[in-house]
Parts: C-alpha cells; sequence; structure tokens
C-alpha cells in the first residue's frame, strides 16, 4: 500500500512539474494576446457604434407597417377602382431605379420621430407618386402637393429661383408638422386628419357641427356636405394599405425589398456649392441626386438638400483642408518623421501628442474619416493628419487608422 501511496504522489508530481514547465515555455506575450483577442467579443455600447448609411428594404417595409395606426386591412370594404389604380405600387418600392423606396423610408422615419401613424406616408403616394418634382396644371407641386397658400402658411420657403415645395426637406418638415396639427385636433383620428389634409381643418370642423359629430364619436364616411374628392382621399389611402399589406405574401415583391437602400437625410449645403458640384466631389450619381432636390436650380445659402447618409460628413474633410495644411501621402508608419510638406502647425501637433496613449480603429463598411473622429472626440483634419492622409483619401473596410487619446 505503502509503494502504491509512493507511486501516485510520484505521478502527480511530475505532472505538475511539467505542467509549470509548458506554461514557462510559453512566450510572455501569450497570456496578452490572448487577453486582447478576447477584447473583440466584447458587447459593444450601440451609441458608440456609427450611425447605419444603409439598410435593407424590407426593414423600412416592417417599419411602416408598425407604424400603422389600424395593422390589419378590410380589403371587402375597399374599393377595387382605387385596389386597381395603387396594384403598381409595390413594384415601384421593389424597382431598384426607383426613388420611391429611399424616400418611402425617409418619410416614414420622419412620422415615426413625431408620432405620427405611417399612414400618412402613403398621402405622397396618392398626391404625387412620390415624384418631388411634381407640378400639377392647377397649381399644387411637390412631394405633397402643397398649393403656395398652404405652402406659406406653413413656412415653406417660397422666392424668386427657389419653390420649397419641390423641396423633399422643406416640403416633408412642413407636412408632418401640419399632420401633427390635424392630428391633435381631431383626437388621434387619421381619417378625419386627412381629409382635413384635403379639404381644410375649417371644412372638417363645420361638417361635424352640421351632422352633430365630435372628433371623438365621429364616422368619416358620413361626414355631411363634404366633396366626393374628399370622401375618396380616405378610400384611397385605405385601398393602398391593403394593396401594400397584400403583397408581404408576394414572393417575388419581398425579394425585390430584400436589398441594400441608402438611408436619406436632410443636409445643408456648403455655401456657394452647387448640387451638381457637390455631387461630383461626394462620388455621387449627379442625375439622382437632382432628381432627389428639384427646388434647387442653382447655389443657394442655407439650403437644406436630401442625400445618402453616407455622404453626409465628408464636407468636414473638405473644410479641414481650409484651416491647415493636411499630410498629403499614404499612410506612414507611427515612427516616421513628419514629411517636410506638412506645416509647422501640423508639426507641433504631431509632437505635442508624445504624452498620449496611441490607438488604433479598424475602418467599418459605411464609416467615414468624420463619423470616425466623432467617435473618439478628436477632428477629421486632426484624425487625417496623424495617419498622413488628405482630405481626397477613400476609406476603404479594413484600413487600420491611428489616433491619439489624451491622457
Amino acid at each position: 500500500m505503502r509503494g502504491h501511496t509512493l507511486a501516485v504522489a510520484l505521478g502527480l508530481l511530475l505532472g505538475a512539474t511539467s505542467s509549470i514547465a509548458s506554461a514557462q515555455s510559453l512566450p510572455v506575450s501569450h497570456g496578452l494576446s490572448q487577453n486582447i483577442g478576447t477584447l473583440g467579443v466584447l458587447p459593444l455600447d450601440p451609441a458608440s457604434l456609427p450611425e447605419p448609411t444603409h439598410r435593407n428594404g424590407r426593414e423600412i417595409f416592417a417599419n411602416f407597417r408598425e407604424g400603422l395606426a389600424a395593422p390589419q386591412c378590410d380589403a371587402e370594404a375597399t374599393s377595387p377602382r382605387w385596389r386597381k389604380q395603387f396594384a403598381h405600387a409595390p413594384a415601384r418600392l421593389g424597382n431598384v431605379e426607383d426613388d420611391a423606396l429611399p424616400l418611402f423610408g425617409y418619410v416614414v422615419d420622419e412620422l415615426r420621430s413625431a408620432g405620427l401613424p405611417t399612414e400618412f406616408a402613403l398621402i405622397p403616394f396618392v398626391e404625387s407618386g412620390y415624384r418631388p418634382g411634381a407640378r400639377n396644371a392647377s397649381g399644387p407641386a411637390g412631394l405633397w402637393q402643397f398649393i403656395a397658400t398652404t405652402a406659406r402658411n406653413h413656412r415653406v420657403p417660397m422666392e424668386s429661383g427657389y419653390d420649397g415645395r419641390l423641396s423633399a426637406v422643406d416640403s416633408t418638415r412642413a407636412a408632418v408638422r401640419y399632420l401633427k396639427t390635424l392630428h391633435g385636433m381631431f383626437a388621434g383620428d387619421w381619417q378625419l386628419a386627412v381629409m382635413a389634409y384635403n379639404a381644410g381643418e375649417y371644412r372638417i370642423l363645420q361638417s361635424l357641427r352640421r351632422g352633430g359629430m365630435n372628433a371623438q364619436n365621429a364616422n368619416a364616411a358620413e361626414l355631411p356636405g363634404l366633396s366626393p374628392i374628399t370622401y375618396a382621399y380616405v378610400e384611397k389611402l385605405h385601398a393602398l394599405a391593403c394593396v401594400l399589406e397584400q403583397s408581404e405574401n408576394n414572393p417575388d415583391v419581398m425579394a425585390a425589398l430584400d436589398r441594400p437602400v441608402p438611408i436619406l437625410k436632410g443636409h445643408t449645403l456648403p455655401a456657394n456649392t452647387t448640387l451638381a458640384a457637390w455631387s461630383a466631389q461626394n462620388a455621387l450619381d449627379p442625375a439622382r441626386i437632382a432628381r432627389l432636390n428639384p427646388a434647387l436650380t442653382s447655389s443657394r445659402a442655407g439650403t437644406r438638400v436630401l442625400v445618402p447618409a453616407a455622404a453626409i460628413g465628408t464636407d468636414d474633410m473638405a473644410a479641414a483642408t481650409e484651416t491647415g495644411t493636411l499630410l498629403a501621402s499614404t499612410a506612414a508608419p507611427a515612427a516616421a518623421a513628419t514629411p517636410a510638406s506638412a506645416s509647422t502647425g501640423n508639426a507641433r501637433a504631431l509632437a505635442s501628442t508624445s504624452s498620449n496613449s496611441t490607438r488604433r480603429h479598424t475602418v467599418r463598411s459605411g464609416e467615414s474619416a468624420w463619423t470616425i473622429a466623432r467617435r473618439y472626440g478628436i477632428s477629421v483634419k486632426t484624425l487625417l493628419s496623424f495617419n498622413n492622409l488628405d482630405a481626397s483619401a477613400v476609406l476603404r473596410p479594413g484600413m487600420v487608422l491611428r489616433y491619439e487619446e489624451v491622457r
């Protein structure tokens, strides 16, 4: 028994010695690299991530469906005439060459941000076919088909050489503001609100009074004394909502929506810059940007234009070139000397970072110098200069950028 115990003890001792030897034979960096490797799988703070620049078309569709006040469609109660008229709507949303889906997504976003039902996002389909440059011979114009008086009443800029009704940004802002007023005025009844949008709130209020109704108990179809056009307005939106709901069962439509779609945002055009020049500077299709912004035919100070979110932020790089000389070369090692072409101010700025901690960032799809700089609380100029990049540099996924973290 004693011999057996001794053998077991010797075996344990040899095993422990072997483990220690193996551990000692590993490089010191082994544990460190393992620890650093685990950092990549740590959960990220969503607030620290850059805002997305694209989303799937089905996400836009789902966002619309989630925001409906009446999510279930009563197809039997809709007019076959209007269902036939709007039967093309799903195909237009699925057409990659059509601007309808990105514009639809923009309007849905604006309505949901305002806490409004997304039935209102169907109004531009009925009014203009989701074409920002649409004009009616009787006077209405733009995505929301405002008449001039209504546009001015809702602070849409209209002046010589600029008709804000043709601006998707200006007109949508005004439409959302107006619809929010109507939605509140008629106790959150979206049908009464759209009738008021079509006929004017005072006509609807008078009709309610004449019929002995109020906003809480009114039946939109029974309001007396209104134009047939106004009754049909609600019917059109209802039919269109049904057409879109039923398209969820069409695999071809769903497949066409299953694609990346640029997120559109309002952006202030730089001073003394034409839309065509700005589009070219940002490698955007000038024809498509012009279609999205038919109100702007020349440079106009302070104009808000509708553009892909991916392009917003590149103006900061252009501005950086005006405030100091950027280093014009490709990325260089951290120990590289400052090129002679760099300004004295830049050299001092780089020298002053010796007490800072160098960090690295791997560029992801959709990121720009502006989003990366904002994430780390530094200027675009500083980020580009530290990496020996100029304002025209294109950041590609997988590139590793260095930046200084002040201690």
